[in-house]
């Protein structure tokens, strides 16, 4: 294995701190240090110069699969990519919600592992903790901000021209937008729940004379009693078994009162005993308290009697009251039965049904379920006019920022809209965002990825992520060669926003422009070179004057590149 080269900066305020790639794409090991400022690569086509920006794409929920696969080393068993980061507010934030414990900066890494076949697995971590993708996807937007040349995917993506004119609404409009999906999420719930009661009214009055028929047949079973079941069950029991039961009290009465068998019954027992008592507490008073005992059960004696001559009365032996009940008792199974239902289950869908089928219906529950529609619906329109007052005012600062900033980029006659259309609601408001766009007099107005060159949109997209830049948080910009294909004086202005972008926020920028190249803080050459018949990606720091200049005046080619490198890094120090 080859000795890590290691290659570095003073850290400033930037975020991102390191970058350790192990086995991808030309690379076999290489560690770089950053910091705060404007970054630029430079270096020949094919060097590795985007594969800096690519790593960490695939770091951060990018490159999954096949894609990840390209840019694995060939011939590799393991690959290794890790960031780091320095923290933020909002990044302490973010990993303080997802219950990862604080650190004093933040390392992400992604491993590839080659399991045979052609089939690698492939690992993410935070702070050296298992994460999954959607995980990276949520941070990602608070670590880096890429654009490469000719985004024009990302512009006709669904929904991202919104996204972007949202950014520049900042905290306020972040703000409008948890209303208006708090209001939709309300109106969704009522108006489901009116729709329910909606089909389930249709579905009765479809099934109405069948619903009449039921309730029929329930309130002719005189359902009154959810316990009369066991009720009757408990009768019958009584009836069935009224002989053994009476016989039974027979034996208790002759034990208890008249004597078994000419034998003394134990109330005669219990009297003999309390006068014993009587006559023993004359001699010793401290047994008075047996003899009260003695007392209490010849009472309880008495109501167990009298308890039992209840019961003996109220027995009886009536086979056409049994009938009765045996008649009752097979009705309300059958009931329960073909319905599914108890009997309190049953008592209770007759109930439904009277009020059903009664004067009015389910137009209460209706009633009362518009109007909460009604007041949710208000609620969500009212949001989403308050959010479209925000974006109409974001997309009048857009405009104002982009026309500033897009004419000393060689679109002198261009003309820039943030159209707003009125759309269905959802849970990000009611407004379809459209940017319109017009490079030449007398082109109309037509939405920019339609009719923007790759040139127009590499300068409409810095121009739009330097005023994004402003007010929406300090993750790290990327710009992938989105100068190619300008002109001088064009390179020039994109440099000097590139450099005022760079005095806020961390930039980097792989560029082929000497102009570009000339006003950044750091730059890094990336180049090729061959040892032992193995090509190798090397980055090398240009610290010195000389060797930035050897470096421009390669990116500038001709006879007088030389001299135009070294003006160019005299006007940077002037």
């Amino acid at each position: 294995m080859r000795a890590v080269a290691t290659v570095g900066i003073t850290t400033g305020d930037g975020v991102l701190t390191g970058l350790q790639l192990q086995n991808i794409a030309l690379i076999d090991r290489l560690e770089l240090e950053f910091g705060s400022g404007f970054t630029v690569l430079t270096g020949e086509t094919g060097a590795g110069k985007s594969i800096l920006l690519d790593a960490l794409d695939a770091v951060l929920g990018g490159a999954q699969g096949v894609a990840g696969q390209r840019l694995l080393r060939d011939g590799s068993e393991r690959a290794r990519i890790e960031a780091g980061f320095q923290l933020t507010p909002q990044l302490r934030h973010w990993l303080s919600r997802a219950e990862f414990e604080p650190e004093d900066e933040l390392l992400v890494s992604r491993e590839w592992k080659h399991q045979g076949g052609g089939r690698w697995s492939s690992r993410s971590r935070l702070n050296g903790t298992l994460v999954n993708r959607q995980q990276l996807l949520s941070l990602r937007p608070l670590l880096i901000d890429l654009t490469v040349q000719g985004q024009t995917q990302l512009l006709a993506k669904p929904g991202q021209q919104r996204q972007w004119l949202d950014r520049l609404g900042g905290s306020s409009l972040a703000a409008l937008k948890l209303d208006v999906a708090a209001a939709w999420q309300g109106w969704c719930e009522s108006s489901a729940a009116l729709e329910a009661v909606e089909r389930e009214q249709q579905r009765f009055q479809d099934e109405r004379a069948d619903q009449e028929a039921l309730l029929e047949q329930l309130e002719a079973a005189g359902l009154e009693d959810p316990r009369e079941e066991q009720r009757l069950e408990q009768e019958q029991d009584r009836l069935v078994h009224g002989v053994r039961l009476q016989e039974g009290l027979a034996q208790l009465f002759r034990r208890l009162r008249d004597g078994a068998d000419q034998a003394p019954s134990l109330q005669d027992h219990l009297a003999a005993a309390i006068q014993e008592l009587q006559s023993m507490a004359q001699l010793d008073r401290s047994l008075e308290e047996l003899r009260n005992q003695a007392l209490d059960l010849e009472a309880n004696v008495e109501l167990l009697l009298r308890s039992l001559d209840h019961y003996g009365q109220a027995l009886e032996s009536d086979p056409e009251h049994l009938d009765r009940i045996q008649e009752r008792l097979a009705e309300l199974k059958r009931l329960q039965r073909r319905h599914g239902l108890d009997l309190a289950g049953l008592i209770e869908r007759r109930d439904d049904l009277q009020q059903r089928l009664g004067e009015g219906g389910y137009e209460a529950d209706l009633q009362q379920l518009r109007i909460r529609e009604q007041a949710q619906r208000q609620r969500r329109d009212q949001a989403n006019a308050a959010l479209r007052q925000a974006r109409s005012e974001a997309a009048t600062a857009l405009q104002a920022s982009l026309l500033k900033q897009l004419p000393p980029m060689g679109l002198a006659n261009v003309r820039f809209e943030v159209e707003l259309r009125a759309a269905d609601p959802a849970d990000h408001g009611a407004d379809a965002v459209c940017f319109l766009f017009s490079a030449n007099p007398g082109q109309p107005l037509a939405p920019l990825t339609e009719v923007a060159s790759g040139g127009e949109m590499s300068r409409f997209l810095l121009a739009l992520k330097t005023t994004l830049a402003a007010v929406d948080g300090s993750s790290t910009l990327l710009f992938d060669e989105i100068d190619t294909g300008v002109s001088g004086r064009v390179s020039g202005a994109m440099a000097d926003l590139l450099r005022s972008l760079g005095q806020h926020r961390q930039v980097f920028c792989v560029t082929h422009q000497p102009l570009v190249a000339a006003v950044a803080d750091h730059h890094f050459r990336v180049s090729k070179h061959v040892e032992d018949g193995v090509t190798h990606t090397r980055v090398s720091h240009l610290r010195d004057t000389a060797a930035r200049r050897q470096e421009l005046a390669e990116l500038a080619g001709g006879e007088q590149a030389d001299a135009y490198a070294a003006s160019l890094l005299d006007q940077r120090s002037a």
